[in-house]
């Protein structure tokens, strides 16, 4: 674990690292004690109170050293990425990338002017409504895009002036906790202002210790909920960034091979294991039999491997259980009907890319979140209907609209009960500079991106100054 400003051994179990598509054991970390938590914690509170006195400048040279030194390291982390994450080359770059403009963003924001000037009603009073840092930030992320998830919380978090311990997933330790650590203390930042600490026990140490100000976790709904009551009597802030099942809607007069491409690319890439995946595909009848013939071309083409023995487009599951599950999500529906047209079928961790019709509410395809490569279709005669369906559920993170009539798209679109709404574009879509959040079971307080980052990692204070004194004697 990193530890103010050491790498040092856990006194905890200890953690095997697989590689995801081979299962070998390709390294070792241990998980973080409860001790160690409080010792990291106190670290960090006691590094935070000078790091926010710290120049704004002299923070943002530092991210940008980081950014730097993050985009020089590229290969080494690609391949863990690949190994450790179960990415494909293309996805591990993508990623890389994205999280040095991460890292560049963050310093931007560091000297971004803050706060406001508020007219008073007193003659002589100067009302400033300041913006400061939360204060130390328990960060707990998922492992399907370690480096990424954790750096778009991690560096603006420490760019206004935030110390961040962070519990990386026990998946992915390297790449979403230590190799970052690397990368900031080459950078020159203050030991303390970041903690790592791997392991499974490490995360409910922090959402109940009470020197931590604020948790921000990415991952299931069912660990969201009892994150969000274990900080409740705490009264400490919380933001969860949680599931979602994402739809794209196809409309009678879509650009049919534009939304079977970003349709193919949000249900299975990565394996479809990103929160905003496409999981249904809402498509009007009297183009259906197209569109599904277009996204089932895509599934074949795709091709199925471990992707450091070579280039592949689809890479592992997490685990055996993983594609156990969307398997049996896949069966369960068909028993109620539903038609599997293309795949359906795994290799071990190993699963085609599937697209199965004539699915309807009710099944498991349609009202679980799959987080596997497998396109459910539904069949709608009529757009109120397709809103309907893509409102009738309890979350709303990200949907797609595909049409050619902007104006139509548009109106659909605006109907749509979502944190993020695409017209003519995939579910999955990602830029770092605008808010990233959902509604509903989504997320609770989880916007972040941009200058939404702003609001998210730092508290409102209103500070006045009477000017009307009598003078020093």
């Amino acid at each position: 674990m990193f530890l103010d400003g050491d790498f040092i051994t856990s006194e905890g179990a200890p953690l095997p690292v697989t590689d995801k598509a081979s299962g070998e054991v390709i390294g070792t970390t241990a998980s973080a004690t409860a001790a160690e938590v409080d010792r990291a914690v106190t670290g960090a509170g006691a590094a935070q109170r000078d790091w926010c006195a710290t120049p704004a400048t002299e923070r943002a040279a530092i991210l940008r050293r980081a950014g730097a030194l993050l985009d020089a390291a590229t290969d080494r982390f690609r391949d863990v990425l690949v190994r450790e994450g179960g990415a494909t080359g293309p996805k591990a770059l993508g990623e890389i990338g994205a999280s040095v403009i991460e890292f560049y963003q963050a310093a931007e924001l560091a000297t971004t002017p803050l706060g406001e000037v508020i007219p008073s009603g007193q003659r002589g009073r100067v009302n400033l409504v300041e913006r400061r840092p939360v204060g130390v930030v328990g960060l707990i992320t998922a492992w399907n895009a370690p480096l990424h998830i954790a750096l778009r919380v991690l560096a603006p978090a420490i760019a206004l002036g935030n110390a961040v311990v962070l519990k990386p997933a026990p998946e992915t330790p390297f790449v979403g906790g230590l190799m970052i650590a690397e990368i900031l203390a080459e950078a020159g930042l203050p030991a303390g202002v970041v903690q790592v600490l791997p392991g499974n026990d490490a995360g409910p140490a922090l959402v109940n210790h009470p020197q931590v100000d604020m948790i921000h976790f990415t991952g299931s709904e069912p660990t969201g909920i009892r994150i969000n009551v274990a900080a409740a009597p705490l009264l400490k802030r919380v933001a969860l960034e949680l599931g979602g099942n994402n739809a794209s809607i196809v409309l009678s007069d879509a650009d049919l091979d534009l939304a079977a491409e970003c349709g193919a690319t949000s249900s299975f890439g990565h394996q479809g294991q990103v929160c905003i995946a496409t999981g249904r595909h809402i498509v009007l009848a009297d183009v259906a039999e197209a569109y599904v013939a277009k996204l089932v071309a895509h599934a074949k083409a795709l091709t199925v491997g471990d992707p450091f023995l070579g280039d592949v487009d689809l890479g592992p599951m997490l685990s055996e259980r993983q594609a156990d599950r969307a398997l049996d999500m896949v069966s369960r529906s068909v028993e109620l009907g539903a038609r599997v047209v293309e795949g359906g079928t795994a290799d071990g961790v190993f699963l085609r890319p599937t697209v199965v019709t004539d699915v309807s509410p009710g099944m498991p395809l349609h009202d679980e979140e799959v987080f596997a490569p497998v396109a459910p279709i539904t069949v709608v005669d009529t757009v109120e209907e397709a809103i309907e369906i893509v409102n009738g559920t309890r979350f709303g993170l990200s949907t797609a609209v595909f049409g050619r009539d902007l104006d139509n798209a548009w109106a659909v679109a605006d109907r749509i009960r979502s944190g993020m709404v695409h017209v003519n574009d995939g579910s999955a879509m990602h830029e770092s500079q605008v808010p990233f959040g959902g509604t509903g079971a989504s997320g609770l307080g989880d916007d972040l991106g941009g200058r939404a980052n702003i609001d998210l990692l730092t508290e409102r204070r209103w500070t006045s100054l009477q000017r009307n004194i009598s003078p020093p004697r």
